[in-house]
């Protein structure tokens, strides 16, 4: 299945060429393994291969959520710089950033954290991207276990060591559409990527 040539640049196309050689057989379905390609362009790292996880019609949730003009909701500025240009040839859906919500912190808590919850309150079935900030991951997962409003969909990739297995584990106890990254790896570039890919499937499949 090939994406949408428009919104690729020739060397993104020719670079999954590439990765499609090298990544030969794989036992990803084809919307799967058009996420994963673009993260492993993104990251030039095979693992993701076998640590990105799906739920059930998390790719299909994503694209009807991101079609109907869904908010996203990021935890960090990079993670909205690196979708900002795509969301706006697409879908043009609203972008709201934690961090950039958050003027000051609650106690105990971090700036991202305070401002994620403060989405949840305004958004709760917006979609959640989490590339940076495994606590405000967390503070996410709490909130939908005590107010059962379910986002559209999270996706769930914080990149490090405290607290980024925590947050992830519980994230997956969690009966919510997700896509989300095994173990310590992750990042910025990792979450943008993923909603890239979400955004150039949905385009696709609205043509």
């Amino acid at each position: 299945m090939k994406e949408n040539s428009s919104l690729n640049h020739p060397i993104v196309e020719e670079s999954f060429k590439i990765i499609d050689q090298e990544v030969g057989q794989h036992n990803l379905n084809l919307l799967e393994y058009q996420i994963v390609r673009r993260v492993i362009h993104s990251t030039a790292d095979f693992e993701f291969l076998n640590l990105l996880k799906f739920s059930p019609n998390s790719i299909a949730i994503g694209i009807n959520s991101l079609q109907n003009k869904t908010p996203i909701i990021t935890d960090v500025t990079m993670v909205k710089q690196g979708i900002i240009n795509l969301v706006a040839k697409t879908f043009n859906n609203p972008i709201i950033t934690a961090i950039e919500k958050a003027t000051y912190a609650l106690p105990g808590k971090t700036r991202t954290e305070t401002g994620l919850l403060e989405c949840y309150q305004q958004y709760p079935q917006g979609i959640y991207v989490i590339g940076n900030a495994p606590t405000a991951l967390l503070a996410l997962c709490q909130q939908i276990q005590e107010k059962k409003l379910k986002p559209s969909l999270i996706i769930g990739v914080p990149v490090g060591f405290v607290s980024v297995l925590e947050s992830k584990k519980m994230l997956a106890q969690i009966d919510v559409p997700q896509i989300r990254v095994e173990g310590r790896k992750g990042g910025s570039s990792v979450a943008a990527a993923i909603i890239n890919a979400l955004l150039i499937l949905a385009w696709k499949n609205n043509l």
